[in-house]
C-alpha cells in the first residue's frame, strides 16, 4: 500500500514547472531561476499546507546553497 507523500507530490509539481518554464533545449538540465523556483514551492506548499514554513525554509535555503553555485539556477537534479 502506498502512503500520499505531500512533499512527493510538490517535487513533482516542480520537477514539471521547471522542465516547462527552462529555457534548456529539450533533455537539458531544466534550469530556472532560483526566485523562480522559489516563489513556485513557497506558492505550492502554502496550497498544499502540509509542508511547515520551518520545513519550507530549510528546503528553500539547501536549494538556494545549490543554486548559488550554478549562477543562480535552480537543476532538477538539486532537488
Amino acid at each position: 500500500i502506498s502512503c500520499w507523500n505531500p512533499l512527493q507530490s510538490l517535487l513533482s509539481s516542480m520537477k514539471q514547472a521547471c522542465e516547462i518554464l527552462t529555457r534548456d533545449p529539450e533533455g537539458g538540465a531544466a534550469r530556472i531561476p532560483f526566485e523562480t523556483f522559489s516563489f513556485l514551492y513557497s506558492y505550492l506548499a502554502s496550497i498544499d499546507g502540509e509542508i511547515s514554513g520551518t520545513e519550507m525554509k530549510a528546503f528553500l535555503q539547501e536549494i538556494k546553497e545549490q543554486a548559488d553555485k550554478h549562477s543562480g539556477m535552480v537543476l532538477i537534479r538539486h532537488f
